[in-house]
């Protein structure tokens, strides 16, 4: 288990490498890791379960993940997965597609697709949509924002959870983050083309009705005492009740 955890850390250590598109780019980067990409993010990637409770998912509602990876979020479930009229895990990486298509084969109302969340839209609009630590993978990450509010029905859920960092003057009531994590966590990620924003938040709750909001700390596997911000957010569509 630690060889392939120093292996995977190897990969994070050079960094997302060159590639023609940005599709490119995550099948050269996550490739070598698809196999372990699970077990090492368990420790690293917070709240994902919080995030799933939170979107109080129901009988009968079709939910959409974006930016879904290996679909390990979907195991958050339970039993509430089968109860499902439908669930859509998206993603652009066709190595770690595969990973989530091995896991929905046992959901008969799941199914796992490779699409651009930037553009893809289903069939039927959602109830509920999330994005788990995929935000801050993509770089046109307002348009992916934009394109998941379409894609809700009116009075939907959207649901975030995602590193970042907090504006220099946040609005007020939100955590403002000292200047040497609004620094340094923006250039230790940035490396691997995870891009910690202070506009997340703040174009979020332009967009829709916040619901929830949490602001917290979490570990970072291999820099011990280190906390990385992180946030969990659900907010509302205008419309329906």
């Amino acid at each position: 288990m630690l060889g392939s955890e120093l292996r995977i850390l190897w990969h994070l250590l050079r960094g997302l490498p060159p590639a023609a598109t940005h599709a490119e780019q995550l099948e050269r980067f996550y490739a070598p890791q698809a196999g372990r990409y699970d077990a090492f993010r368990e420790r690293l990637l917070n709240g994902r379960e919080n995030l799933v409770s939170k979107l109080n998912l129901r009988a009968g509602e079709r939910v959409i993940e974006l930016g879904a990876g290996t679909g390990r979020n979907a195991e958050y479930y339970g039993a509430q997965i089968l109860q499902l009229e439908a669930l859509t895990l998206v993603d652009l990486c066709p190595s770690l597609l595969a990973k989530a298509r091995e896991r929905v084969v046992k959901w008969p109302n799941a199914e796992a697709i490779e699409a651009d969340v930037t553009v893809w839209q289903p069939a039927l609009q959602a109830d509920k949509v999330y994005f788990s630590y995929a935000l801050t993978m993509i770089p046109d990450w307002f348009l992916a924002i934009d394109n998941a509010i379409k894609m809700l029905r009116p009075g939907g859920l959207l649901g975030v959870v995602d590193f970042y960092v907090s504006r220099n003057r946040p609005s007020s009531g939100l955590v403002r983050h000292p200047l040497w994590q609004r620094s340094f966590w923006p250039l230790w990620f940035g490396h691997d083309g995870v891009n910690l924003s202070p506009d997340h938040l703040p174009y979020l709750r332009s967009k829709l009705v916040t619901v929830e909001l949490e602001e917290h700390l979490g570990g970072v596997p291999f820099l011990p005492g280190l906390k990385v911000p992180y946030y969990v957010f659900v907010g509302r569509k205008a419309g329906g009740d």
